[in-house]
């Protein structure tokens, strides 16, 4: 029997960095859903394909090879077989998986795969429709948010800290739009399930929340 912890949530909560140390506090496998998404935004990228032309990712999106390798313990994104890690977290690439999550045919290439590793393995999968589209079966569902100043704040420190440039006006009015757009897709929209426990970590550090959601798996694991 494999367990499996759902993790959702707006953009810029945490919701990768926290289900990566739950994962390797638990020996779970972390499945970082939006990396995947991310990739399949990358390669349209690289195209040159319009945003709004679904169509065209719709019928492309098979051209886009996305499938995860674990080398050392960690998730490594491989796009037609180059490691694309490093070229996924931009704001182009973050504003991309947006877009194309959006499509039909994309969300249903991806959570087949999804489904697949959760059906064999322990596994913690993060996005915005775990709970209620890809594992709605899962053990434990997290609902993981967080203000958006304080998103933004996160967000700003992270791209600093790689030493990029960042506006953490224009941060958080993307937010606000990831925000709007993922919640009223038509397609899988980002929405707490039913039965999700909801996190607000806002005031909490990283490894507050990280025990939280492992004493939460442990009292429905019992």
């Amino acid at each position: 029997m494999s367990y499996n912890i759902a993790v959702d949530g707006p953009a810029g909560a945490g919701k990768s960095t926290i289900a990566r140390r739950v994962a390797k506090k638990l020996g779970f496998v972390y499945v970082d859903t939006g990396a995947m998404f991310r990739a399949i935004g990358l390669y349209f990228i690289r195209q040159g394909i319009d945003a709004e032309k679904q169509d065209v990712i719709s019928r492309d999106c098979g051209k886009a090879d996305v499938s995860i390798v674990y080398e050392g313990g960690e998730q490594q994104v491989l796009l037609n077989g180059e490691n694309v890690n490093g070229l996924i977290r931009t704001e182009e690439a973050g504003r991309m998986a947006s877009v194309v999550a959006k499509n039909p045919q994309v969300r249903k290439t991806l959570a087949n795969l999804q489904k697949k590793l959760a059906q064999s393995t322990d596994v913690i999968m993060d996005g915005r429709d775990i709970g209620t589209t890809v594992l709605p079966q899962a053990d434990l569902k997290v609902y993981l948010t967080a203000s958006v100043e304080e998103r933004a704040k996160r967000r700003y420190l992270e791209l600093i800290e790689r030493g990029e440039k960042a506006d953490l006006g224009q941060i958080e009015q993307d937010i606000i739009a990831r925000d709007e757009q993922d919640m009223n897709r038509e397609i899988s929209p980002l929405k707490k399930a039913e039965d999700a426990i909801e996190v607000d970590c806002s005031d909490m550090s990283i490894d507050e929340v990280t025990s939280r959601i492992i004493e939460l798996f442990e009292q429905v694991k019992k």
